[in-house]
Formats: C-alpha cells, structure tokens, sequence
C-alpha cells in the first residue's frame, strides 16, 4: 500500500479448505461447469481470490454478504500493522486483527497476515527511535506477533516497501534501514522463528513490471535464497491504471523461478480500460504456476483508498462490474494448477565450496544455563547459531560468553544484544527471549567472517 489510510491453526486451514471444496462442488453441480464466484472460480486451479477487509466495516451487511460470498482470502488493511499492534512499547493489542481472523476462520476462509514491518505507520514510540535501541524493538515486535498468530496464518507480510522509488534499485532510507543493511533478513528470521508455518512474503508497489526497483528486490530475493533466508513468496501489488506493463506475466514469471510463490496482493485498477486490464492480470496469474492467488484491495469503490477513481469490481452499492465479470471469464477459461509450496526452513549460506555444520555443547548447570553452538562454515565465513538452555529453574535473564578463534569476526547477529565483536564476544538476552522455563530453550545467532572452527559459548543466570 502506498497510503496510510489502507494500508489457523491446522485445523481451521482444513475447515476453510473444506467449506471452499464443498462450495465449488455445489457451484458446479448447478452451472453447467462454470464457477458463479471468484473464489470457487479460483480455486478450480488451487488459487485463493482475496481481498483486504476493515474490522469497522464488519457490521455492514452488503459488505459482509459480498465478503462471505466471493472471497477465500482475507487481508486485514490496518489491523494487524505495528501501529495498530503494538500502540506502547511491549503493550500488545490484537483486537481488531482477531476480529478478522475469527470473521475468516468462521466463514472458512484463510488469512495473509499484513505487514510486521514497514516504514509507515510505525507507532508514535518507534518513529523516534534509531540504531539498536530500534533494532532491538523491530525484532521484539515480529517475535511477538507472529507468535500471537502462530499456525493461523497462511502467510506474513514480514517487510512492505523497503525498496527505493527511482532507477537506483536500492534500498529505501529509513529509520528501520538505518539499523543497518542487514534488517530485511533478521526480520525474516525471527519471524520464521516465531511461526515455522506461515509463508514469508515481500511485499512491494511499482514493481509489476521488469524494472530497476523490481530488479532491486528480484537480487534480494536470489541472494536470500542461496543464503537459505527463509523467504517463501513475494506480493506484487499492482495498483494500476488504464494498463498492465507488457511485461507483467514475465516479471511474474522470473520471480517465480527463482523457488518463491507470487502473489497479487493489492490489486486495483482504475482506467477507462479498467476491465480489460483486470482480465490481463488474471491471466497472468493463472499462466504462472506458481502465482498462489490474487487479492483486490476492497470491495466495493466507497471502500477504496483511491477515492473517487472506482478501481474495484463492485461499486459503491455493491453491484458486480464489467471486471467482475472479466476477472470472473478469466479464471473460469482456466489455467495452469498451482505449484504448491512450503515454508522454507533457514539453511547455511551457499558458497563455491561446500558448508560444514559442528555442533559443540556445554553441560547444564542446575538452577542455571547451557549454551550450544550450531556452526555452518565456508570458506571464508560462518553463520553461528547458539542455543540457550534453562536448567533445572527458569531463567528471567542470561548471558552467553563466546570466544572466538584468531581473525574470525562478528559482523551480524539477531536475537541477542552484543558487546564486542573479535576475541571475547559476549551476548545478552534482549526484552523478549530473556525468560525461559526450565529445561526449555531459546537461540540466537550471528554469521562472521574467517574460520568459525572451535567457537565456545558458556553461559550463565543473569
């Protein structure tokens, strides 16, 4: 989203599948063949039809009755941001994003989680931060969240629109990209962390067609999949008038072969071509096979953030529209069957030589910690990922020593606060992993240059 006035658990998954299964089988057993809504018409190639919902319109029936009938995915607009999420420092509030969920999950419908990091719309507290004091709070802040929705999400927007406007290709400045370059990644791994279920997605505007700042993200997303970052899927927005770039179904197509879902995560369409183009994007999306689905960005036009431009496929009644019924053709003339995919699970980066993985281990101490350390290791560098175990009593607090070998250096960590870098490098619990109950564990990690071979960890109550 470009604007800040937009922006299940196993068993719920497999109620909303259900429900969408048996509501196809009906749909066809009475049309001959041909789906009558946009999500049963979706999900005869194992597509999802979305849209993005706001809590406040729920007690609206025309919208609730449009919602409940086409659509099999849910988007929240606002709800589940940080500002809406997290409105103080480490007070939480998930009520208007559980309201949707419960809506969805109600109705057998499934829900993209939107968005755990983006530069707008942080709350009042986190636009004044800067460095590691924010790092620190960023990383809390998906921990905690994703965790709030563990197992009943089927995807994350973990970072939205980090990517500059312009032919650079290059990073947005921000107050989240000046913790440091490495800040798209740790997001992602801590939100994998958290919920080991849900799909990670990157999610971005002005990126429809093959251009500098989709180029800019596609060398992101190459890199994050040899590193084995944990990246599932990439959304495309697509807020577009009058047309779709002559290169859509191929942009699409390139990330796609990269081993990620796409997925059409905003759409609307303004334009007096507005039908035509609707029905492009949908043909698209069908030709990629790995394209998971689309979702619209509303419902109906009064309930657009692009005021006065009527960009969806209901209008302001809640009468269907001339790209209803192309969306609709469209995805009734059929496609190619989704390629499924599954969360991805973090893996030692690729380099020309192959990675070696050593596992050394302290014995726990009663009453107090244990630290083991995981060492993926090529030639050159190093991903260390340490485990923090309570012994026989819990831990409100702990800190890990680690010794590092001659020339061996830390140049990046998550999940744990740091003192030093060469040598002696000590680490701390930061505010959301410091508890931890007996005989449980918690990690973080840091990836260094030179050998990583016989790093020590010890750890202690703190």
């Amino acid at each position: 989203m470009k604007m800040t006035s937009r922006s299940l658990s196993r068993a719920a998954l497999a109620s909303a599948f259900l429900a969408t299964s048996l509501g196809v089988s009906l749909v066809l057993a009475t049309s001959a063949g041909a789906a009558t809504t946009l999500g049963a018409s979706a999900a005869q190639t194992g597509r999802y039809f979305g849209t993005a919902v706001s809590a406040g319109k729920l007690g609206d029936s025309t919208y609730v009755n449009i919602l409940n009938r086409e659509f099999t995915m849910i988007t929240p607009e606002n709800e589940m941001k940080w500002d809406a999420t997290e409105p103080n420092r480490g007070q939480f509030n998930y009520t208007g994003g559980d309201r949707i969920l419960n809506q969805a999950v109600s109705t057998g419908k499934r829900v993209r989680g939107h968005a755990l990091l983006w530069y707008q719309q942080e709350p009042g507290w986190a636009q004044r931060m800067e460095g590691s004091d924010l790092r620190q709070a960023m990383m809390n802040h998906v921990t905690q969240v994703a965790t709030h929705y563990k197992g009943k999400l089927y995807s994350w927007d973990v970072v939205n629109e980090a990517f500059a406007d312009g032919g650079s290709g290059a990073r947005r400045d921000s107050n989240l990209q000046r913790t440091g370059n490495d800040w798209i990644e740790a997001a992602f791994r801590a939100a994998r962390a958290a919920d080991p279920s849900a799909k990670l997605c990157y999610n971005d505007y002005n990126t429809d067609g093959v251009n500098a700042k989709s180029t800019g993200i596609y060398n992101m997303v190459r890199d994050f999949k040899s590193r084995g970052v944990p990246i599932d899927c990439v959304g495309f927005q697509s807020h577009l008038t009058n047309s779709a770039p002559g290169d859509y179904q191929a942009n699409l197509q390139r990330f796609a072969d990269l081993g990620v879902e796409v997925q059409i995560t905003e759409l609307d369409i303004s334009g007096s071509n507005q039908a035509a183009v609707y029905g492009t994007v949908t043909r698209a999306c069908l030709a990629v096979a790995r394209c998971a689905g689309l979702t619209v960005w509303g419902i109906r036009d009064s309930d657009s953030w692009r005021t006065g431009e009527n960009p969806l496929l209901f209008d302001g009644s809640g009468n269907k529209k001339a790209a209803y019924n192309a969306v609709l053709d469209a995805l009734n003339a059929g496609g190619t069957t989704t390629t499924p995919t599954t969360p991805t699970t973090p893996t030692t980066p690729t380099t020309p030589t192959t990675p070696t993985t050593t596992t050394t281990t302290t014995t726990p101490v009663p009453g107090d910690c244990s630290a083991s350390v995981s060492l993926n290791s090529w030639n050159g560098g190093f991903v260390a990922t340490v485990k923090v175990t309570a012994g026989s009593t819990a831990l409100d607090g702990w800190r890990v020593t680690t010794v590092l070998p001659a020339g061996a250096a830390v140049t990046s960590a998550w999940n744990a606060g740091q003192t030093g870098s060469t040598g002696t490098v000590t680490w701390a619990n930061v505010t959301y992993n410091g508890t931890v109950a007996a005989g449980q564990s918690t990690e973080f990690g840091f990836q260094g240059t030179g050998s990583g071979d016989g790093i020590t960890a010890a750890c202690a109550a703190s």
